[in-house]
């Protein structure tokens, strides 16, 4: 624990739960998207969400985070009109997740080439966060550590062509979690792999040039 776990983080808004937290959900789908601009964003609200997100600034939170803004960025207090000004299309829908924490928001959003994709997260206190769900798949990471999510096909190899890759070019790395999802066997999948420092741009471009892997996605410590 440190000092910002007993006092919460810097930021614009009433609760570190409801504001701060939410921004940092929004920055994860903001990375998934690589920082592009969304056409649209369906947010979905659950729990104490649901019933307090205007009063407390949730949805502005989240929009704020979605467009790349950190929780102590003034522009969170205009984060609905500075989307709208940008061209985004945004709805938020109130719905009971069964099972979900109390804090939850779901964001589903469209790119303007059509690439589609989904963060589940929830507000966990004091502005730190859970991620459950990554494009309809199960993850877990909170943001605390550099993040790499690599989609790809479950076929025999993959694991270990990303560890060798790793191991070989880049042994200076330390993973600190690892995780693997699938739809079913022989579908689509993601490794979710925490790391203690930050990685150079080439391994996530290496990444992406290995066989059967769709896709690579690096969310910085949040």
């Amino acid at each position: 624990m440190n000092v910002f776990d007993i006092i919460g983080p810097v930021m614009i808004g009433p609760s570190s739960s409801h504001t701060a937290g939410a921004v940092r959900i929004g920055r994860v789908a903001n990375k998934l998207m690589d920082d592009r601009t969304p056409r649209t964003v369906e947010i979905t609200l659950s729990g104490s969400f649901a019933q307090t997100y205007r009063g407390h600034g949730t949805d502005k939170a989240l929009l704020a985070g979605i467009m790349g803004y950190h929780s102590y960025a003034e522009e969170i207090r205009d984060a609905l009109e500075i989307a709208k000004a940008r061209g985004i299309d945004y709805t938020f829908v109130k719905k009971d997740i069964p099972g979900a924490h109390p804090n939850t928001a779901v964001i589903r959003f469209v790119l303007e080439d059509g690439t589609e994709g989904s963060v589940q997260g929830a507000s966990v206190g004091g502005g730190n966060i859970r991620v459950d769900l990554v494009n309809g798949m199960k993850v877990d990471f909170n943001g605390d550590y550099h993040t790499m999510l690599v989609m790809h096909l479950d076929r025999p190899g993959v694991i270990a062509s990303v560890t060798s890759l790793m191991r070989y070019e880049y042994a200076d790395l330390n993973i600190s979690n690892f995780h693997l999802s699938r739809e079913a066997r022989g579908g689509n999948a993601i490794m979710t792999i925490e790391i203690d420092t930050l990685p150079p741009d080439s391994l996530i471009e290496d990444i992406r040039k290995l066989e059967y892997v769709t896709n690579a996605l690096l969310i910085r410590k949040l």
